[in-house]
């Protein structure tokens, strides 16, 4: 019978003494405790309650994946997040999410996505006729542009003003930002409310949601047929023949826009940073870009399964600054791995940034090495590699982000060569990790 041992406790004390230095950057916090306690360790939050923090890749897959059902997300996502977005894929649990998954499913499927393909290409390279050149940009918000619309595009064609998208990634910026001083500061709860902090955000969330419900009933009353995600949601059927009513399809609609906009952009700051620094990948990916692209007669798909350059750079940057540097889970009832037991009702929080770093896992870890993804290799990470999460609550549109990251990389180094100009990264962990010093300088290529 396996020995149960006791999980390494951090000291309360210990926790409060650095406080302020976590609520800026938890990240250090995480990386000296792990070094000190080992892979998993435990720090009481009070009345008898623990969080549980864990680099180890095997509790990750076991909790993500092999018995994820006995694990649920936290309240942090199903109630703090889903006030501010609704019951969508991202923030609801159970049979209601089940049903949800298999509805939507199918509009992620290749076969679907490739119908998108020519908007997705057709934005992107209107975006980046934007980007200025022989100056220092900040790509963040560049990207973060870029990438919303991608998926504003993607989804309602050209079904939204200007003015429209223009409110929607203002709300969706500002409750991101509101998310996180609730989070970080719980002990300003009073404040956010009394003051009508809270409200205010819960009325610029109406704004958007009143937005998408115009926009849904335009398109409902139009007769035009569109290849976008609107329409396929729209028209998605469940077991029984009926379809999502308005709300359940603004519900969905905000977690796209929030999911799909938010780590693209993010992982394409990181990307062309590193790029930035290698001028010898920006040259491999440009060559076979161009290269797959007269090979392949217009069918976007096929350059983009063949931009394998392309997927390893951004897979490795995905590595080193996943966007989503943390997962959470609560255990419905008490359980045991390894050598340790878990009490139902315990929170775990998985540091994604730690499992792709770890020494016993990757070989070099810190060093940016885009080699270790290539088709021969890449297989030997599959249980440590969890950039878009894992199990059955993976990322539903991790394909989607994936091309649309492999189509902006291979343009923007066709037309750009990209020089830095900081030479080291920092970061800003809010609800996903993003840089904070993102500066490059784009050289317009001659052809």
């Amino acid at each position: 019978m396996t020995q149960i041992k006791k999980i390494p406790e951090v000291s309360t004390f210990t926790f409060l003494r650095q406080a302020i230095k976590i609520l800026n950057n938890p990240l250090p916090f995480h990386h000296e405790n792990f070094e000190k306690h080992g892979d998993t360790f435990k720090l009481n939050i009070g009345l008898g309650n623990y969080a549980i923090f864990s680099r180890d890749a095997e509790l990750a897959e076991y909790v993500l994946q092999k018995n994820w059902k006995n694990y649920k997300k936290s309240e942090i996502q199903t109630v703090q997040l889903a006030k501010y977005l609704g019951k969508g894929l991202l923030t609801s649990e159970g049979d209601y999410w089940r049903t949800q998954r298999k509805l939507i499913q199918p509009a992620f499927h290749k076969k679907n996505l490739d119908k998108l393909l020519a908007t997705v290409k057709e934005t992107i390279v209107e975006e980046i006729l934007k980007i200025q050149t022989e100056t220092h940009i900040n790509v963040l918000p560049v990207f973060g542009d870029l990438a919303f619309k991608v998926v504003v595009k993607s989804l309602f064609s050209n079904a939204a003003t200007n003015n429209e998208i223009k409110v929607l990634q203002e709300v969706t910026e500002e409750n991101q930002l509101m998310l996180v001083k609730e989070l970080r500061q719980p002990y300003l709860k009073w404040y956010f409310k009394s003051f009508g902090i809270i409200k205010k955000h819960l009325s610029r969330s109406q704004e958007s949601r009143d937005i998408l419900l115009n926009i849904i009933n335009r398109r409902k009353h139009s007769k035009e047929q569109h290849n976008d995600l609107l329409d396929m949601l729209i028209n998605a059927k469940y077991d029984d023949g009926s379809v999502m009513n308005n709300e359940q399809l603004i519900d969905e609609i905000l977690v796209l826009f929030v999911a799909g906009h938010e780590t693209t952009a993010n992982s394409l700051s990181f990307t062309l940073q590193f790029l930035a620094h290698h001028p010898e990948w920006q040259q491999k990916i440009r060559k076979q870009y161009q290269d797959v692209i007269a090979d392949s007669h217009s069918d976007l798909m096929l350059v983009i399964m063949q931009s394998q350059y392309a997927k390893q750079v951004i897979e490795e940057s995905l590595r080193l600054y996943p966007p989503a540097y943390f997962m959470d889970r609560v255990n419905i009832e008490d359980d045991t791995f390894k050598d340790f037991h878990f009490k139902k009702g315990s929170s775990f929080l998985f540091s994604i940034f730690e499992i792709h770093r770890h020494k016993k896992l990757w070989k070099n870890p810190e060093e940016f090495n885009p080699d270790r993804f290539s088709p021969e290799k890449a297989k030997a990470y599959s249980s440590h590699y969890f950039p878009f999460g894992a199990g059955p609550r993976k990322c539903i549109g991790n394909n989607f982000a994936m091309f649309e990251m492999v189509l902006a990389v291979s343009e923007m180094v066709t037309k750009f060569n990209i020089h830095p100009v900081n030479e080291t990264i920092d970061i800003q962990p809010l609800i996903t990790l993003r840089p904070k010093n993102a500066i490059l300088k784009f050289e317009t290529r001659v052809s």
